[in-house]
């Protein structure tokens, strides 16, 4: 019942930023579903692993796979699948808590704050970079067979 709760809340706050970002209206459904599907596979990942950065690298894995095969299908850009889709993966409480830690004056804490937020985005935009330069590879090759 969890999982069920935790996708239908990504998925509404991914469609809530797909129209923030102006994306067609025909791809709203489809974002949303990369985003809540990304979102309890990364709880999936979490709870099985206990690793944050395995869990959001997994997760973003599979939106970008997600993204890519709705941008075929579709023929629209992958961006307008991956990029709401990523929003419920941003490390934003993380963010929060490094700017609070510096606030209050607790460097320490921002460091660890601050790490694991870097270290978060760079998960997320490892995936991406592998999702994408593989399909970018595929193509290449197609056009260079015919």
């Amino acid at each position: 019942m969890e999982y069920i709760t935790n996708f239908f809340y990504a998925y509404i706050s991914t469609i809530g930023f797909a129209i923030l970002f102006n994306a067609p209206k025909s791809t709203f459904i489809k974002s949303g579903f990369a985003g809540g599907l990304g979102w309890v596979i990364y709880i999936f990942t979490k709870n099985i692993s206990a690793s944050i950065l395995g869990a959001t690298f997994v997760a973003s894995l599979i939106i970008a796979i997600i993204g890519e095969i709705f941008a075929i299908i579709d023929k629209n850009p992958i961006t307008v699948y991956i990029i709401p889709g990523i929003i419920p993966l941003v490390p934003g409480f993380a963010l929060y808590n490094t700017m609070r830690s510096i606030v209050a004056r607790r460097f320490d804490l921002a460091a660890n704050h601050g790490a694991e937020a870097l270290l978060i985005s760079i998960s997320i935009a490892g995936a991406l970079v592998i999702v994408l330069s593989i399909n970018s590879y595929r193509r290449h090759h197609s056009r260079m067979k015919q």
